[in-house]
């Protein structure tokens, strides 16, 4: 294997262990700080030990190096359905253009070619951005859920930056967003602000944070309620499957369309605490009470071991298992638009 491969796979699969946490951090779990670390309200994440994150990890380096199949469908952006209010875009990953009672704004915005502190490593896109950054309309807003890196993209915050549009982040995360020129407001979980005709809701994730082995935690992750008039959008994040989505359902339910991570759950003793795996992603549509579910977080950067495609199939089966509860599930190609 040539040296500069085997180089950029194994900084990868650092790379990766930081985005998804396979490398000890001060991960701890309560409510909502231990010192000035952010924790999590379900109990303390069991971290994996080295007999589950080697092999794991050793896997990945591989995968990066022969590459796998199946990528999320990619359909070019339909320009005029970009305009219709409400509608819904998916980019790629977690990454969707929104608009609804007059509103527009974009999710976790992620269009470089790889998930990883480094440009010559990591994990890289199987799919392209389904709308490219210049191509976007304008926008009111950025959501923004916590920050690893396939979900904090700096180059693209840099690029918003420049049209000026404001990024909402948890706490602790605007420090990032200003280095990288752009306007950050910082919100605590059950924060609520407007923002124009909508108001916007910070609300709790099961999950972590940090983007290097030394800032674990340091800074809040979250999931966002938008409330319009006549609709209402919520956007998980990164999470594993918690009793916080039937209290956000409770509080701030029914839910119009969640998105919804459907990706990234195996090998389970890593993945299970901080990731859902579709059956899951199921049961937390119906704790929020959502008419329609829209799965994410597959497809479009290979993360983990389950194959690439398998969401998307195990999703919309547990749909149709559960049709009586009453739940819509939507996986839709890279670069559709659907109204909503």
């Amino acid at each position: 294997m040539p040296r500069v491969r085997l180089l950029r796979a194994l900084g990868g699969a650092t790379a990766l262990a930081a985005s998804i946490g396979g490398l000890p951090t001060m991960s701890h779990a309560g409510a909502p700080r231990d010192g000035d670390r952010f924790v999590n309200a379900a109990g303390a994440r069991p971290l994996p030990g080295t007999g589950s994150m080697f092999p794991f990890l050793m896997g990945k380096v591989w995968t990066s190096l022969v590459g796998r199949g199946g990528a999320a469908p990619h359909v070019p952006f339909d320009a005029e359905a970009l305009r219709h209010n409400p509608s819904v875009t998916w980019i790629g990953h977690a990454t969707f253009l929104v608009r609804m009672d007059g509103i527009t704004f974009l999710t976790d915005p992620m269009f470089s070619e790889r998930a990883s502190p480094v440009s010559f490593a990591g994990p890289s896109r199987l799919v392209a951005p389904g709308v490219p950054l210049d191509a976007l309309p304008r926008l009111d807003f950025v959501l923004v859920s916590h920050d690893h890196y396939d979900h904090l993209d700096l180059p693209s915050i840099t690029a918003l930056a420049q049209r000026g549009v404001p990024v909402f982040v948890p706490l602790g995360m605007g420090a990032l967003i200003e280095a990288a020129g752009g306007q950050a407001t910082e919100f605590d979980w059950w924060e609520s602000r407007k923002a124009g005709r909508v108001q916007v809701h910070c609300v709790p994730a099961q999950h972590f944070s940090g983007r290097s082995l030394t800032d674990g935690n340091s800074r809040l992750w979250a999931g966002w309620v938008v409330e319009g008039p006549t609709r209402r959008f919520y956007h998980a994040g990164d999470t594993g499957y918690f009793d916080g989505f039937r209290q956000i359902g409770e509080r701030l339910g029914p839910i119009d369309l969640a998105a919804l991570p459907i990706g990234a759950y195996d090998p389970a003793a890593i993945m299970e605490f901080v990731h859902m795996n579709p059956e899951q992603a199921v049961q937390a549509a119906v704790d929020l009470r959502a008419s329609t579910a829209v799965g994410m977080h597959w497809g479009t950067f290979d993360l983990t071991e389950e194959a690439i495609n398998e969401p998307p199939r195990r999703f919309h089966a547990e749909i149709g298992r559960r049709a009586l509860d009453g739940v819509a599930g939507w996986t839709m190609a890279v670069g559709e638009t659907r109204d909503w």
